[in-house]
């Protein structure tokens, strides 16, 4: 094939090198698109998609174990794990076709093969050059490992406990985070014990510390323990499981461990440092417009530092498309990305933590909203709560921090809440259908507006 030039040319098809090719196109810009697996990346494959797909089944499982609570005469009979991986397959495919028929319809130039970049807005794929006008970098990330551990079948990452051919008796999860505290929460539904390992104080540690201990609290009573403030000196499998060797002393035994310690950029066999982009710790650096220091080279999602979520990737190959083709657009600020956790219960949260606010505005005022006082929560036997989160004690919202199931239906509120710097007194007139657990956020608007009703004390 002849080399070939674009006016946008990408090397990276998930979230964000999808969205900023979808954009481009419809901007009436020539695009080249770059992708050595699948369109849709990580987050369609092999994360956010087949991870929620696993969960869904985890919730079923649950009201089915727990049906006489709201008087229907169900049963758990166990999880068969070949049917709920073809559901999760299933939904994988139906959404990659999707995405394939948006690339036909946007007539974009699809080139399957690993890419490397060599400078001069050029990127080569087995042998054959590309170039571009300008070049967006968006080649995702992969799952981190701990260097001291080595993996194997009963030693993974989330990658292979995706497609686990069998339901563990017994697991241990390293990591906290969102992926961690997802998949234990998912085997803790399907019926194993679970034990979560996390070096740092507090599980989802990058939340507001209400809502750990909110998601701590909800997981000693699903029987999910959580050993914080601990490190894993060693890891070994055994001839039917794993042992692991906690620093202190203390041991660890199950069928499975699952290395959940975050996601890395994956850029090491990218060239990028090689020919002039500027890294650090494997990331792309960039300005606040997304723009490397090598003029008309981009970079977006998960290669740029800052929260790992498809969204955000999304949201930046659309500014990206937007800044080439010369619209302006405006930069959304990293604290206004929503951040959810799809565990039983959810965690969803928009903008600064409590302390986070307080060291920027020097004076906060918060509140905290029990969905014990909401009706749907109620009905739907969730606990739980929302914490409000302004600035001084006249500000404007700065932060949303919910805990609860469901809870992240309602971060497009929140986030709007906190992008539009609104005061409390300009949401708490707003109308939340009832019974909604949506009530609950306009509950905890009303209290910090001076006028709480369905308040106790």
């Amino acid at each position: 094939m002849a080399d070939a030039h674009s006016d946008v040319l990408i090397l990276g098809g998930g979230s964000g090198g999808y969205a900023c090719a979808f954009r481009a196109a419809q901007l009436g810009l020539s695009v080249t698109l770059i992708e050595a697996d699948k369109i849709g990346g990580t987050c369609l494959h092999r994360g956010c998609v087949p991870t929620k797909a696993l969960l869904h089944s985890a919730e079923v499982a649950d009201t089915a174990r727990t049906g006489a609570a709201f008087g229907v005469r169900t049963t758990f009979d166990g999880i068969d794990i070949e049917a709920v991986h073809q559901y999760k397959n299933g939904t994988i495919d139906r959404l990659h076709r999707g995405l394939q028929g948006l690339v036909a319809q946007h007539e974009i130039s699809v080139v399957s093969g690993h890419g490397k970049y060599f400078g001069d807005r050029t990127i080569e794929v087995d042998g054959t050059r590309y170039t571009g006008t300008s070049v967006v970098l968006a080649t995702g990330s992969y799952a981190r490992t701990v260097p001291s551990i080595e993996l194997g079948e009963r030693i993974v990452t989330s990658d292979d406990a995706l497609n686990l051919g069998f339901v563990p008796k017994k697991a241990i999860v390293l990591g906290g985070g969102v992926i961690g505290v997802e998949f234990a929460s998912v085997w803790a539904s399907f019926g194993a014990e679970v034990t979560v390992v996390e070096a740092l104080p507090r599980l989802v540690a990058a939340e507001d510390p209400w809502c750990s201990k909110q998601l701590e609290r909800a997981f000693r009573k699903r029987g999910i323990a959580a050993r914080t403030g601990v490190t894993v000196a060693a890891a070994k499998e055994t001839a039917d499981g794993v042992l692991v060797e906690l620093d202190g002393g203390d041991t660890l035994e199950a069928e499975i461990l699952l290395v959940a310690v975050g996601r890395g950029p994956r850029t090491g066999d990218s060239g990028f440092a090689e020919h002039g982009i500027t890294m650090d710790r494997g990331f792309v650096v960039t300005d606040e417009r997304l723009r490397t220091h090598v003029d008309g080279v981009y970079a977006v999602g998960d290669i740029v530092a800052g929260l790992q979520l498809a969204h955000r990737g999304f949201q930046q190959g659309v500014f990206v498309a937007e800044e080439i083709a010369g619209l302006d657009p405006v930069p959304v600020a990293e604290h206004l990305v929503p951040r959810v956790t799809y565990s039983h219960p959810e965690v969803a949260s928009v903008g600064l933590t409590e302390d986070a606010a307080r060291e920027r505005y020097g004076d906060v005022t918060s509140v905290v909203y029990d969905l014990a006082g909401n009706g749907k929560s109620q009905i739907l036997k969730t606990s739980g709560g929302i914490k409000v989160v302004r600035a001084g004690d006249a500000g404007p919202v700065v932060g949303v921090h919910m805990v609860g199931d469901r809870v992240g239906e309602l971060i497009g509120e929140a986030q709007l809440t906190v992008a539009w710097e609104a005061l409390p007194t300009d949401v708490a007139p707003f109308v939340h259908a009832h019974p909604t657990q949506n009530e609950a956020l306009g509950e905890a608007m009303l209290a910090l507006s001076g006028k709480p009703l369905h308040a106790h004390g």
